[in-house]
């Protein structure tokens, strides 16, 4: 299993974990409550937590390829989702 992990320091770390969950729903299988979530993609998986003002992401995968592709997907969406506080990722091997 290849694993990497983020955090990123914002007062809305549980708003953002619900608003990403709630937004892979649409087309992935996702578990999720305030504090932890968990999306599985088809080429790997996210498992988030918030807690003390700080989401933590960790995307791991078979593949290096799927764990990049999770990644993007994740990268992506929180970018987006919390454009005012213009997130920086900076992923690390878990």
């Amino acid at each position: 299993m290849i694993a990497h992990r983020t955090q990123v320091a914002t007062d809305a770390a549980g708003r953002y974990l619900v608003q990403l969950c709630k937004h892979f729903a649409h087309k992935i299988t996702v578990e999720y409550d305030d504090c932890r979530g968990r999306a599985d993609f088809p080429w790997g998986t996210c498992h988030m937590e918030a807690a003390d003002g700080v989401l933590t992401l960790r995307c791991e995968s078979d593949s290096a390829e799927g764990v990049e592709r999770v990644k993007a997907v994740v990268d992506d969406h929180l970018t987006r989702f919390a454009w005012r506080e213009k997130p920086v990722l900076i992923w690390e091997e878990a």
